[in-house]
């Protein structure tokens, strides 16, 4: 792909992500959809052998995931969330939804004094499943993010065999999305309306 190339999928990509917000923001009920997403993905046998999942916690308008990570706390597993350092995200093993507050960009993250603790810090390496958010999946398990690369980076430093799964509204499947070098697909994309087993290419 050349320059010019490149170029004409930023711009495509930055129209697609105005347009699927704006669908995502007037998705009704947000909090019922969101938990009959969020059933379905416990239900699935990727997320019941997994014993570490790292989630991402929703906010605003995403699929919302504070009941599955209660409920996942609750049931035994080691819970990881990530958090933004500078230009990357790293994460945290998570022992209550307390330890959660309020960060930029409108996020919920590890409250900042409990980060510096060593037997909080987790590698990619050592996740099993990665429940993932995104703007807009297509059904091959492409992914549009806002923007950053931030799950793209990290995802290509976790292992290839771990699973990753797309939360979405049905209103935020595309037919097919621009893709480049470094975005990373999705193995699974759940939604209130069908769980889509893609082809993830990277």
């Amino acid at each position: 792909m050349n320059t010019v190339e490149r170029e004409q999928q930023r711009a495509q990509k930055a129209t697609l992500r105005r347009t699927v917000l704006r669908r995502r923001e007037m998705q009704p009920n947000k909090a019922v959809v969101s938990g009959s997403i969020c059933a379905t993905l416990e239900r699935l046998p990727e997320y019941r052998q997994a014993r570490t999942i790292c989630s991402y916690v929703g906010v605003g308008s995403e699929v919302l995931t504070w009941n599955l990570l209660r409920a996942a706390i609750a049931g035994g597993k080691q819970v990881i969330v990530p958090y933004v350092d500078g230009s990357r995200l790293l994460l945290f093993h998570l022992y209550d939804l307390a330890e959660l507050a309020p960060a930029p960009f409108a996020l919920l993250e590890p409250c900042p004094e409990l980060r510096g603790q060593s037997d909080r810090r987790v590698q990619p390496a050592e996740v099993e499943l990665f429940v993932v958010p995104g703007l807009a999946f297509d059904p091959t398990g492409a992914r549009l993010g806002y923007g950053k690369r931030y799950y793209d980076n990290l995802l290509r430093s976790a292992p290839s065999e771990s699973p990753r799964i797309g939360l979405a509204f049905a209103c935020q499947m595309e037919p097919r999305l621009p893709v480049l070098i470094y975005d990373v697909s999705m193995h699974v994309i759940v939604t209130e309306k069908v769980v889509h087993r893609c082809h993830a290419v990277s």
